[in-house]
């Protein structure tokens, strides 16, 4: 399997595509503006504590709050983090109010929520996750080979004597490095460590105390490995900085770093631009001619599978199943692509053979494999339902590149002109009844006053009679479909 990274950069924006035989499957977009601040470690302030969620909210100088679960409040600077027969401490026994405490972001602000903050900071570099004055030893589920497994526990514990206190988690990418390579991330990782704690005991609280690396260099530490055949980058800038990190912390990987000099943009030669488009659509189509529904709502995503013009070559059961196995890797792919999270149901096409309901739950499984975020599948519900969950830490590709329509306010739909007809009229009847007019004259939209003027003609001159006043109309051409005003004169 060929995989490629494409690095777009301009002054205000970053955007990274992960293709997979030439397909896009992941897109990731930095704006200047609007930096994600998963990973910053801060100085916070206590601001309010809540017994009743077992939380706290906590200042850290952004706009909202950010929110603090009982659960991630264990660690160096916190005292009681558990109770005697190993129960988590109450929230009351961690925090109280105006207490200082630094704190790491695991989860960006998204919509109308602040971030989701954790004590428990931990610091990553190319092959291991530094875990402050806590002295374990942990190594990625994604390393099968036991003996390798080993090897790099012996290695880790063997250069932690050296240090005091802290422990490590060896990344997926620490299979199979040299002894030397450990060795080089640990010092570095130590020696910013001793950085951050030095900021930590001057910085007043609501201040950033580390901010993690730019997308461009977290992407080459935590995705390049033998797996990616090449990483593209159109910044000549970007590119130096690219070589620079792979120089210092991985230079078996330096030839795959190349700089794309093309007058032609790099994504348009893959496609990407057209692929971000269509992740912005509600429907994704299929091969077969089946499609699927995708709408995401702030509780959850739901998917929607529909056999569309596909009919089969066999019977109804074949075409249904064949339908469900494509959708399942088209879903797979999408939460990819969209960065959907959360709560996540699939209403597959009802399948009656149980060997068929196995194999498509088998294969969205298998697709869901390669995916970075950490995915949970149920089985197929009394409802036909697939039940799943997704780690969300950013905001989707929607909530980053769209915004809420002024016009429906998030409902994506209106009210019809009709419904506005007889809305206008209730309004007409409640100003003759409240103000001592002439006339009155209505403001709205140019479908609705063709529709009152022409169709509805008759129920409107059977209204200026009952009220006994001429009723004039006005088009404003800015109004919605929905707005409207009724004007005593």
């Amino acid at each position: 399997m060929s995989e490629e990274i494409l690095i777009n950069v301009t002054p205000r924006e970053t955007r990274v595509a992960m293709v997979e035989n030439g397909v896009l499957q992941e897109i990731f977009i930095e704006r200047a503006a609007r930096r994600g601040i998963v990973g910053n470690v801060y100085k916070g302030q206590v601001c309010r504590v809540l017994p009743g969620m077992q939380a706290a909210f906590v200042d850290i100088g952004l706009e909202r709050a950010a929110f603090l679960h009982a659960s991630d409040a264990g660690s160096r600077n916190l005292e009681g983090e558990t109770n005697g027969n190993g129960s988590q401490s109450d929230i009351t026994e961690l925090l109280h109010e105006g207490q200082e405490l630094s704190v790491q972001v695991i989860k960006d602000p998204l919509g109308t929520k602040g971030a989701r903050l954790t004590t428990q900071i931990t610091i990553p570099s190319r092959y291991l996750v530094l875990i402050p004055e806590v002295g374990n030893v942990g190594i990625s589920q994604r390393i099968d080979s036991e003996a390798e497994r080993v090897r790099l526990r012996d290695i880790i514990q063997l250069f932690m004597t050296e240090q005091s206190g802290s422990g490590y988690i060896a990344r997926t990418a620490a299979d199979g490095a040299s002894t030397d390579a450990l060795r080089a991330d640990m010092l570095f990782l130590q020696k910013l460590w001793q950085s951050i704690a030095g900021k930590e005991l001057t910085a007043p609280a609501g201040t950033l105390v580390y901010g993690d690396l730019p997308l461009t260099i977290r992407v080459m530490r935590d995705m390049l490995d033998d797996n990616i055949e090449r990483v593209r980058i159109d910044s000549r800038e970007a590119y130096q900085r690219a070589i620079t990190f792979c120089d210092q912390f991985m230079p078996d990987m330096r030839t795959q770093v190349e700089y794309y000099p093309g007058e032609r943009p790099i994504f348009d030669i893959y496609g990407v631009e057209d692929e971000i488009q269509k992740a912005l659509e509600r429907k994704v189509q299929l091969k077969s001619g089946g499609y699927v529904i995708l709408d995401q709502t702030e509780a959850m995503t739901t998917a929607d599978v529909n056999t569309g013009g596909y009919v089969g070559h066999r019977n109804q059961e074949e075409t249904i199943f064949k339908t469900n196995l494509e959708a399942a890797q088209a879903i797979a792919r999408q939460l990819r692509l969209r960065n959907l999270g959360g709560i996540i149901i699939i209403d597959f096409i009802d399948m009656q053979v149980e060997e068929h309901k196995r194999q498509v739950l088998r294969a969205l499984e298998k697709c869901l494999e390669k995916d970075h975020a950490k995915t949970h599948i149920t089985e197929v519900s009394s409802l036909g339902l697939v039940e799943m969950t997704r780690k969300r830490t950013s905001e989707s590709l929607e909530h980053v590149m769209c915004e809420t329509c002024p016009t429906c306010g998030g409902r994506a739909s209106l009210k019809t002109a009709e419904t506005a007809c007889y809305e206008i009229f209730r309004e007409i009847l409640r100003e003759s009844r409240q103000f001592d007019t002439e006339q009155l004259l209505v403001l709205a939209s140019q479908e609705v006053v063709d529709l009152l003027i022409d169709e509805e003609s008759d129920s409107l001159a059977e209204l200026e009679a009952f009220i006994g006043k001429p009723i004039k109309f006005q088009v404003e051409t800015l109004y919605t479909q929905e707005q409207y005003d009724v004007v005593p004169l």
